[in-house]
């Protein structure tokens, strides 16, 4: 069950995910840019049975916030499900934006936090993964051959910006 918000992310009811999803009701999910300590971003590829944007590389983690589960919450468990870690260092929240398309719409919470540990990534859920320096990252996603998943695009791309404006 996943809680579908209004316009200003409010909670306005609950239904199930393929129902949220096949009806295009807006609800929220999280976003995880994580990195290694030497500033690597982990990206992967999804396996061909997701849901939604199956076999798309990612340059972040993370998933649907489960009915009253909060965005903080879901983060680290998305996060460690997906890197298949336990001593994930909770993500540090960095904005909320609202993702539409023609077929999806969500409130996205991005975050980041540092791996310290190795990943092991759910079998189930990643088909390929590795952690790329920005400059390798940034040339990927130019590349015509990369399709990766759009949401994901947008929270590394507004990353980035926010990045360049703290200096």
């Amino acid at each position: 069950m996943l809680d579908i918000v209004d316009e200003e992310d409010r909670v306005v009811g609950r239904a199930p995910r393929g129902e949220a999803m096949a009806r295009r009701l807006r609800h929220r999910v999280t976003s995880v840019q994580v990195r290694d300590p030497l500033g690597r971003i982990f990206v992967h590829r999804r396996t061909p049975q997701k849901l939604v944007f199956p076999s798309l590389y990612d340059v972040v983690v993370g998933g649907v916030v489960g009915a009253g589960e909060s965005y903080d919450a879901c983060a680290l468990r998305e996060a460690q499900e997906e890197l298949g870690v336990t001593e994930l260092p909770a993500p540090e929240p960095r904005f909320t934006f609202l993702y539409e398309s023609p077929e999806h719409v969500w409130f996205v919470r991005v975050y980041e936090t540092v791996c310290e540990v190795p990943v092991r990534p759910q079998t189930e859920e990643v088909d390929w993964w590795d952690f790329l320096p920005e400059d390798e990252v940034e040339r990927r996603i130019a590349s015509p051959g990369w399709q990766v998943v759009p949401d994901g695009l947008e929270c590394h791309r507004r990353l980035r910006a926010l990045r360049e404006r703290e200096g």
